[in-house]
This record gives structure tokens, sequence and C-alpha cells, in this order.
């Protein structure tokens, strides 16, 4: 077995408010630069950007890229859908648009959504918001990243904004949890005493970059057999994450 660092929570210049620097040529840079293994790319509500990352042809045997979504439930709950491969990918971005509200995004105020290529000319442009809340719940987010094979976490859990405690002010027993993510700048030892149920679940850390300097500011080290989505996948199941 192996150790990995991972950062599975670095935004793109698609989010809405996301810095300009968040190009995918900077994003592999600066990842590799900060020693990380495994990254996962995943902005607000779409996984457009992530899809041409994840095309970039730059894995290898010691870095792998993982890519999805961080959706917001119509309960305004964050969560982490992170999937193997492009055609699940794809299918859970025709979920997303869907259920993306016809609400229009303001430029001038949250920024222009774009995807770039690697040569960093603008390929699309999102004319909806991102920030607004899907209308389709959490449990049933769940259910669909699942039902693709996906792995479910739910984001930054220790925030008091857009967190299942924030919104809810628990975890609900109906929801099937891969992972808890906690913020960088978590007191974990803290915040778990705070909430004991969370020894409930496998625990990661994530950056939640939006700008450059911000990539791997945090990470979760597994020990996996093999750097592959599977293997990541049964680590989290099993526990062996060090954070």
């Amino acid at each position: 077995m192996s150790l990995y660092k991972a950062d599975l929570h670095i935004h793109t210049l698609l989010s809405p408010c996301g810095d300009l620097d968040m190009t995918p040529s900077t994003i592999i840079s600066e990842a590799k630069n900060r020693g990380l293994n495994i990254i996962g790319v995943i902005d607000h509500n779409t996984t457009l950007q992530a899809k041409v990352i994840k095309e970039s042809g730059l894995e290898n045997d010691e870095f792998l890229i993982l890519t999805g979504v961080e959706a917001c439930s119509s309960e305004e709950v964050h969560s982490i859908a992170l999937f193997e491969d492009l055609e699940a990918l794809y299918k859970f971005q025709e979920v997303l648009d869907r259920y993306l509200p016809e609400i229009e995004n303001i430029p001038e105020i949250f920024g222009d959504q774009v995807v770039v290529n690697f040569e960093e000319q603008i390929i699309y442009e999102e004319s909806r918001s991102l920030l607004s809340a899907l209308t389709i719940s959490l449990e049933e987010i769940e259910q669909i990243v699942h039902e693709l094979n996906g792995i479910f976490i739910l984001a930054h859990v220790d925030r008091n904004s857009y967190s299942i405690y924030s919104q809810l002010g628990f975890i609900p027993n109906n929801i099937n949890i891969d992972a808890i993510e906690l913020s960088a700048s978590c007191d974990i030892s803290g915040f778990i005493k705070q909430h004991p149920e969370l020894n409930n679940y496998p625990i990661i850390r994530s950056s939640d970059a939006h700008y450059p300097n911000q990539i791997g500011i945090v990470s979760t080290i597994f020990d996996l057999d093999k750097l592959e989505f599977k293997e990541i996948k049964k680590a989290i199941k099993e526990r062996k994450i060090v954070l």
C-alpha cells in the first residue's frame, strides 16, 4: 500500500465569484507544486469545467484528477459528488441542468461564469446563476449520486452557512453518506467533541479552494493499493484515511 495526498474540493473560475486565475493549467500546476497526488475539481452546481480538466491528459501513475460537483440542494445544503468516469459525469450534469432554476447570472456582481480550455479560450458561458439552490432535495441528490456509483460527501459541515448543521441542525438518518468534510479552519477535535455523532462517519479535510494559493492548504492522506477511483472509494469506506 502507498500513501497519497488529496485535496478533493477545488473550484475553477467557472464558480460564481471565482478567481480568474483558477484556470485548468494553473490548478494542475499548483496542485503538483504542492505535492498533491489527487485533486477533486468541483464547481457550484455544474460539472462543465471539470470535464475539460479531466480530459487534459495530465494524469499519470502519481497524479489522479477526480471530477464532480458541489451541489446546493433545495435545503441549501452543500454536498460533494465525485464520479469515476465522464459518462457518469455527463449523466449528473443532465440532472443539474434539469433542476437549476432559470435565474439569470449578474456578471457585474458575481462574475462571468465561463468554461475555458487549456489555452484559456472561452468555450462556453453559463447564463443561469450557479449560486441558486437546486430544486431537488439533499436525499434525492444522494440517491442519484449512488445510482451513478459516485462518492457522496457532506461539504464543510463545520461552517455557519450552506452546511448540514447550519441548515438542518442534524444529520438525517435516511441519507447514505460516504464521508464528512471538515473545512481548513475547523478545530477538528473541538468540533467532533461538540458533535460526537461524526465519529460514525469517515472524515476528510479539503481546501474548498477558490484561489490558487488555497490549493492544498489542507489535505487528506489516503492509504491505497492503487491510485484509482475505486481504491479511493474503498479507502473511505474502510477509513484508511489520515487527516
